[in-house]
C-alpha cells in the first residue's frame, strides 16, 4: 500500500497535469474572438465567443444570443437564421 504523502503528491500531479492540458486546449481553440449583436422578437442581445476560425466564433455567439432571445424551439430555429445587427472580430 502506498503511504499517504505519496498518494497526495500523486493526486496533485494528476490534477496539475489535467489543468495544464485543459488550459492548453482552451488557448489553442481561441484563434478568433467575435462579438456579435442580434435582434429578434423585439429584443437585442450581444454575445462574444472565441473559436478556431471566424465562422465558428460567429456561430457560437449567435447560439448564445439566441438562447436568451428565443422562446421555444421554433423561435430558436428562426433566430439561428438571423444575421447579426453588428459584428466585430479580432483575429
Amino acid at each position: 500500500m502506498t503511504p499517504r504523502p505519496h498518494r497526495a503528491l500523486l493526486g496533485w500531479l494528476l490534477a496539475a497535469t489535467f489543468l495544464a492540458a485543459l488550459l492548453y486546449a482552451t488557448a489553442r481553440e481561441t484563434g478568433v474572438r467575435c462579438e456579435a449583436c442580434f435582434e429578434f422578437g423585439g429584443a437585442r442581445a450581444c454575445r462574444a465567443a472565441s473559436a478556431a476560425d471566424r465562422d465558428q466564433a460567429i456561430e457560437q455567439a449567435r447560439a448564445t444570443a439566441c438562447a436568451v432571445l428565443a422562446r421555444g424551439v421554433t423561435e430558436a430555429f428562426a433566430c439561428q437564421r438571423t444575421a447579426p445587427s453588428s459584428l466585430h472580430c479580432d483575429e
